[in-house]
């Protein structure tokens, strides 16, 4: 997809497609996906997600709201991302299957912007084992 393609389906005011367009337009790097995947699979990962970010500490800019976007739109979706130039936040696009329409955008900071680990039930804090948004990434 062309870069002005992606900034004409920002059009949004929503606070998270507001700062996608911002950072694209700031030359953010960006990828979009040629497959569609069906909606549910994808409501179903990011809720899951936004539970995992919310049990860390972190509100993600909008993902609430783009799980349910997904839910009432239904269809198959096309996912990509969007990297700010600086590298210190990404926003997750969900795209209509032909590409043609944005469905549902969030954000949050990349996990190297988070400084302070979550704290445990006992007080101490911890090192986290994984970036929340995608716990199939181990840190380091």
């Amino acid at each position: 997809m062309e870069r002005h393609v992606l900034e004409s389906l920002l059009a949004g005011d929503d606070e998270a497609s507001v700062r996608a367009l911002a950072d694209l337009r700031d030359g953010a790097t960006y990828r979009v996906e040629d497959r569609a995947q069906p909606a549910g699979r994808h409501a179903g990962v990011f809720t899951r997600r936004l539970q995992r970010m919310r049990a860390h500490g972190l509100e993600p800019l909008g993902l609430e709201r783009a799980v349910r976007l997904i839910r009432e739109h239904g269809r198959p979706v096309r996912t990509g991302q969007i990297d700010a130039a600086d590298r210190t936040w990404t926003t997750l696009l969900f795209l209509t299957e032909g590409g043609s329409a944005l469905v549902a955008c969030a954000g949050r900071p990349l996990p190297l912007v988070v400084r302070e680990p979550p704290l445990h039930e006992n007080g101490r804090q911890t090192q986290p084992s994984s970036d929340p948004m995608n716990p199939s990434k181990s840190s380091r």
